[in-house]
């Protein structure tokens, strides 16, 4: 189950997307397989456009051709581990927007202790009216950067 609510914190939007671990989400020894950390905050981004008010990616697609925001890089700092049965907390926000990229933070946190961070450089994307097989980026839509500020 995830929850989510929005917090203003610096002047930029934070979004708190909650789940417990399951155990399929640990190795062996019982401690989180490190990818799993890369899946969640990708959910916690597509949480933070949801919560700012944004339909999902598909009905974007069939609305405005706007197809997501893919991943250009991705840099993970791992501080402890976590195992099955605990809830975690990731806390989402933009902290740069630029005109065709967009660099969101992640914090992923068990009550007040930090476990991770994550930062990821995206991008908004069009299929190509070109070849329809491509995607393409975009500037930033300025309505979006409205909602999501």
């Amino acid at each position: 189950m995830s929850e989510t609510s929005t917090h203003p914190t610096h002047a930029a939007k934070t979004t708190i997307f909650q789940f417990t671990v399951s155990f399929g989400d640990c190795d062996p020894a019982g401690i989180v397989f490190y990818p799993n950390f890369s899946r969640w905050m990708d959910a916690s981004s597509e949480n933070f456009f949801r919560t700012c008010g944004l339909p999902p990616w598909r009905e974007m697609a069939k609305t405005r051709g706007l197809v997501g925001t893919p991943l250009l890089e991705i840099h993970t700092k791992f501080h402890q581990s976590a195992t099955y049965g605990q809830t975690l907390q990731i806390h989402t926000h933009v902290q740069e927007w630029r005109r065709r990229v967009f660099i969101q933070n992640h914090r992923v946190m068990r009550g007040e202790d930090l476990l991770c961070e994550g930062t990821e450089t995206r991008i908004f994307c069009i299929k190509d009216p070109q070849n329809p097989d491509r995607i393409k980026s975009i500037e930033v839509p300025e309505d979006i950067l409205a909602m999501c500020r």
